[in-house]
Order: structure tokens, then C-alpha cells, then sequence
């Protein structure tokens, strides 16, 4: 029972740092530096 219930917790917690990244990601925000307007999206 406890394995299953770290297993959620892990699995939100990645699941919400996912959409984190997508929803910058969305904003035009780069995960490696931040903001893509000063380098026109090399990334």
C-alpha cells in the first residue's frame, strides 16, 4: 500500500513539472536559458 501511494505522489509531481514545461514552453519561454526572444529560437 505504501509503494502505491509514493508511486502517485512521484507520478503528480512529474506530471505537474511536465505541464510546467509545456505551458512555458507555449509562452515562448526556452527551458535552457529562459527567454528565446534576444537569440530568434535557436533552440
Amino acid at each position: 500500500m505504501g509503494t502505491a501511494v509514493v508511486l502517485a505522489i512521484v507520478a503528480g509531481a512529474a506530471a505537474l513539472a511536465i505541464r510546467s514545461m509545456v505551458k512555458d514552453k507555449k509562452a515562448g519561454k526556452s527551458i535552457q536559458c529562459g527567454d528565446c526572444s534576444h537569440c530568434n529560437r535557436c533552440h
